[in-house]
């Protein structure tokens, strides 16, 4: 038989009804957005918004939505802009035919973003013109063309991304520091450049640090900048423990900077993330004018490193085993009954072929043992106060210190200038002679170098144990009335450990050197 094709007309659909969809106006909405707050970026951004509404209200078939907008907005990702999320939501509930834009790069420069809120949007029928390409994306052509254009907005905003990485990196490395001002309290952006303490906001950070100093933790200094109504670097009403902790150990108080921190992982999401040692830092010295004493900072840096391991209770990690002079730890006794409770013991204990012969210890213990100290502390007070200001003029007189270690700089600056003219010179001596004697700079060099380290950590431990015994000497004279109750902010102030020996012989050492045996 043979094969054989046979054709069937469609039917014709007579209909009485006239088509009135070309005479219905389309609803139209503008979208403008620009990237930074930049006055030339303001007017731009404020031309967009002037101009589409004035060209949309112009046509007769057209109706006027809105203008959605977002200023100062990167459009790398959508999350953040709002207007453009909203527009996006009224045309998905039917509130938009059509949505006027400048161009592609002004709608996304993030190539699945952009073509995934275009679908989005085809799906239910809500056509985009970008007017700079000239692109309808209804029009078959629409989303090869979108794809292309999509493609060289993401490889510019790329391009622009690892140019401003690089400036910042070039700036890090030269030593030029910038910071965020709505996140560091305490400093401005100066008049003619660069940046200035704000004395009001320096009033808080001094007050911090001087109720760390009280013994206060930064869970409490929150509490209490909470309570007195004063407001975060961010301007929030509520403190919280990391806005302190990083209050307390932010080097650009004591007048220095460490510079690349963080870096910026992906220049479509703007993740960053913590530097560990992925990217060089550069840590700038007497960059600016400090808020803080170089002293009193370390000092307050000491504390923080003592107590970053101990735990909920205030004299954990200052419990010193006098057998091995390892730390002592919390343990559970009878943790599945009612007889359940807490003991501390050398957490060497039973580590090791030799056993430590130190005994277990109630908090109960610790707190009535350091209450008998500072009892007995405060009642020689006026003696130990004496001994104290006596220590603390010893201290201070650091001028032969001081001269030693400008003497030291002045050799290591002259032996920098005597490099300098040999490597100048380097082409007019024989080849052994120079190295010879770049060899004998360099080592002069590095053992002035050493010795000039090695003072400067002298003198600064004694304005680091001057600022300490001066905090111990007015926090002693405060003092009156003696309390047989443990306190917990004198112990983490004036002691600084408790040793237990066999036999529960006790030795309680504060920050003074003073030694109380009970």
């Amino acid at each position: 038989m043979t094969r054989k094709i046979i054709t069937i007309e469609p039917a014709k659909v007579i209909s009485h009804q006239a088509d009135f969809s070309s005479l219905k106006k389309r609803r139209v909405a503008g979208y403008a957005r620009v990237s930074t707050d930049h006055d030339d970026q303001t007017s731009s951004y404020e031309a967009q918004m002037k101009y589409y509404t004035e060209y949309i209200t112009s046509r007769s078939d057209w109706a006027f939505v809105k203008m959605y907008s977002d200023e100062g907005i990167s459009g790398t990702n959508m999350k953040k802009r709002l207007g453009f999320q909203e527009m996006v939501t009224d045309a998905l509930a039917g509130k938009i035919d059509l949505i006027i834009t400048k161009s592609i790069s002004r709608f996304a420069r993030n190539t699945v973003d952009s073509l995934t809120t275009v679908r989005k949007l085809k799906e239910v029928g809500v056509e985009i013109y970008f007017e700079k390409e000239n692109i309808w994306t209804l029009d078959s052509k629409g989303e090869l063309l979108i794809t292309i254009m999509s493609s060289l907005a993401q490889e510019e905003s790329r391009s622009i991304s690892e140019n401003i990485t690089w400036s910042k990196r070039k700036m890090a490395a030269e030593g030029q520091v910038k910071f965020n001002y709505t996140h560091v309290l305490g400093f401005k952006e100066g008049e003619e450049g660069g940046f200035e303490i704000d004395e009001e906001e320096a009033k808080i950070v001094r007050y911090i640090y001087g109720l760390f100093l009280k013994g206060e933790n930064p869970n409490s200094i929150a509490k209490i900048l909470t309570r007195n109504g004063i407001s975060t670097p961010a301007g929030k009403k509520v403190w919280s423990y990391s806005t302190i902790k990083s209050i307390l150990s932010n080097e650009k108080y004591k007048g220095d900077a460490l510079l690349q921190k963080s870096f910026t992982v992906d220049f479509l999401t703007k993740t960053r993330k913590v530097n560990q040692g992925e990217l060089p830092q550069y840590y700038v010295e007497n960059n600016h004018e400090a808020i803080i004493d170089k002293a009193i900072f370390d000092m307050v840096q000491m504390e923080l490193n003592k107590s970053r391991n101990r735990s909920t209770t205030s004299y954990f990690g200052k419990v010193i085993c006098g057998c091995c002079h390892g730390n002592y730890g919390r343990h559970t006794w009878y943790s599945n009954s009612k007889y359940k409770r807490f003991i501390y013991r050398c957490n060497h204990k039973y580590k090791g072929e030799a056993k430590c012969d130190t005994p277990h210890v109630s908090a109960e213990e610790i707190e009535q043992w350091s209450s008998q100290a500072i009892s007995q502390l405060i009642t020689n007070k006026e003696e130990i106060i004496q001994n104290l200001e006596m220590l603390m003029r010893t201290l201070e007189n650091t001028k032969a210190l001081e001269t030693e270690i400008d003497t030291l700089s002045s050799l290591l600056l002259s032996i920098q200038e005597e490099a300098e003219c040999l490597v100048s010179q380097s082409g007019k001596v024989a080849k052994n002679f120079y190295q010879q004697q770049y060899e004998m700079l360099v080592e002069r060099y590095h053992n002035l170098q050493k010795a000039y380290d090695d003072k400067y950590q002298v003198l600064q431990e004694k304005k680091i144990k001057q600022k300490a015994l001066q905090s111990f000497i007015d926090i002693l004279r405060k003092q009156e009335n003696l309390s047989p109750d443990y306190d917990e902010k004198l112990f983490n102030t004036l002691v600084d450990k408790l040793m237990v020996y066999k036999g529960k012989k006790i030795e309680v050492h504060f920050k003074n050197g003073q030694v109380i045996s009970l």
